[in-house]
C-alpha cells in the first residue's frame, strides 16, 4: 500500500502509517527545518520541501491507496482566534483540490477538536460534502489519544473517505483493552537517567496522564508546556511546565522538574530513536503540533483493512465471473 501526505510536519502521521504498513511516495512539507527532520530520520523518504499550494497531484492520478494530511490548526484551535476558512494558514482548500488531482482510493485528514465547533458548522460541512461529491463515503470521528496507549489527554478530529469504487466497510479502531500508561510510569527510566533521589516519590505522584501537548507557532516565544491553565495541570503532575530542561535531575535535585524535549516526544507516542535536533524551542513545536504516532499507526491499519478486504472481493468476483 502507498501513500501521499501533505502538510508533514516532524513525521507523527508519516511514522505511524509507514507502521501500518504503508509506503510513502511523497511527503510535503513547507518548513526547511521539518524537511530536514524527517530527512534525518527516514533518508529513504522523498520529502518535498514546497508550499503545498505549488504541489500538483496529477502525475500521481489513479496510483495511490491513501492521501493524508494533518492540515494546520490554527485556524480552529482554541488556543487561537479561530478564524476558520479566512485564516491564510487554512490548507483545507488545498486538500480538497490534491484529492481531486490524485484521486487516492482512500483519505484521511486530521485536525483539532476545535474543528468541531459549532462556529465551523457550515465550513465543516462544506468540506466533507466537497469530499462526497468528488467520490468518496465520508466518516468523521473526534479520536482520543489515549484510548490507544498514548500516556496524554490528546483528542483530535479524524477525517476518512473511501472512494465509492471500494467494495469494503470502514470502522474506526476501538479502544485497546486496557489503560494508558500514567506519565510517571512513561517517564520513570528518563527521569532517573542522572540519578535524581526523589524519582520514584515523583513517578508515584505523577500518576495520571499528561495534558494536551501545546507546540503553539512561530510566534509562540520559548519551549514550554503551554499556557497558565496547562502548566496547572502539569504542576498536579509534579513537572514544572514554565520551560523545558537539557537533561534529566541531577541526584540531589529539588523542586519540580522540568520535561526535557525526549520525555515530550515520549508522552506524544514517539520513540527514543526519533530526533528533533538540537534547538529546544523548535524540538518542541514540532513533537506538540504532530500527530501522535500510535493514533495514526491503528487508524492506517483500519484503513489499510479496507483496502486489502476490497482486493479480496475483487478477487472473488473474478473468480465467479
Amino acid at each position: 500500500m502507498n501513500c501521499i501526505e501533505i502538510c508533514a510536519g516532524a513525521g507523527g502521521q508519516a511514522l505511524g502509517l509507514e507502521q501500518a504498513g504503508f509506503e510513502h511516495i511523497a511527503l510535503v512539507e513547507y518548513e526547511h527545518t521539518y524537511c530536514e527532520i524527517l530527512r534525518q530520520n527516514r533518508p529513504n523518504w522523498n520529502v518535498i520541501c514546497s508550499d503545498v499550494k505549488d504541489f500538483s497531484g496529477f502525475k500521481y492520478r489513479g496510483t495511490i491507496d491513501l492521501f493524508s494530511g494533518g492540515v494546520p490548526c490554527p485556524p480552529f484551535s482554541v488556543a487561537g482566534k479561530q478564524l476558520g476558512h479566512s485564516d491564510t494558514r487554512d490548507l483545507f482548500p488545498e486538500a480538497l483540490r490534491l484529492i481531486e488531482e490524485i484521486q487516492p482510493k482512500t483519505v484521511m485528514l486530521e485536525n483539532v477538536k476545535g474543528f468541531l465547533d459549532s462556529k465551523f458548522d457550515e465550513y465543516r460541512l462544506s468540506i466533507l460534502n466537497r469530499i462526497k461529491l468528488l467520490g468518496y463515503n465520508v466518516h468523521i470521528k473526534l479520536l482520543n489519544a489515549s484510548d490507544y496507549g498514548v500516556p496524554q489527554l490528546r483528542p483530535r478530529v479524524v477525517i476518512i473517505g473511501i472512494r465509492t469504487d471500494i467494495n469494503a466497510a470502514f470502522q474506526y479502531p476501538l479502544p485497546i483493552n486496557k489503560r494508558a500508561p500514567t506519565v510517571g510510569e512513561t517517564l520513570a527510566d528518563l527521569m532517573k537517567a542522572n540519578g535524581w533521589k526523589n524519582a520514584d516519590d515523583w513517578i508515584k505522584n505523577a500518576n495520571t496522564i499528561a495534558p494536551t501537548i501545546v507546540g503553539g507557532s512561530k510566534k509562540h516565544g520559548g519551549p514550554d508546556l503551554g499556557p497558565v491553565r496547562a502548566r496547572k495541570a502539569w504542576a498536579e503532575l509534579g513537572v514544572d511546565g514554565l520551560g523545558v530542561a537539557n537533561e534529566a535531575p541531577c541526584a540531589d535535585f529539588i523542586g519540580m522538574p522540568k520535561l526535557t524535549p525526549r520525555m515530550i516526544a515520549r508522552l506524544q507516542g514517539f520513540p527514543d530513536e526519533w530526533t528533533f535536533g538540537t534547538k529546544k524551542t523548535a524540538a518542541c513545536r514540532m513533537i506538540g503540533n504532530a500527530f501522535p504516532p500510535p493514533v495514526a499507526k491503528i487508524v492506517g491499519e483500519q484503513i489499510r483493512e479496507v483496502l486489502e478486504n476490497a482486493i479480496i472481493i475483487s478477487n472473488r468476483k473474478k473468480k465467479v465471473s
